[in-house]
């Protein structure tokens, strides 16, 4: 069954760009986007299982340069199926 995660980082000073950059460039990232506030940047992972998801970031993600910090949230609602989408639009 297919996962999903969203991301939170931290980058050190004027390295978001290379984050970004970097984030793109791996197998499983869906969308690494610069944004405002606490964080720096939030990326959208997908994998298999949780195996896939834990592996992406503890062997990929985390050991990247100019990482300060991140968060992971897994997405609850992933995958969705049809009926639940039918129900929301009645």
């Amino acid at each position: 069954m297919a996962m999903r995660a969203f991301i939170l980082i931290e980058t050190e000073g004027g390295r978001v760009k290379e984050v970004v950059g970097a984030l793109e460039r791996l197998q499983g990232v869906k969308s690494a986007d610069r944004v405002t506030g606490p964080y720096d940047v939030i990326t959208v992972i997908e994998g298999e299982g949780l195996n896939d998801i834990g592996e992406l970031i503890t062997s990929k993600i985390k050991p990247m340069p100019y990482i300060s910090r991140l968060v992971t949230c897994m997405n609850l609602n992933w995958p969705v199926s049809a009926s639940y989408c039918e129900s929301r639009v009645k």
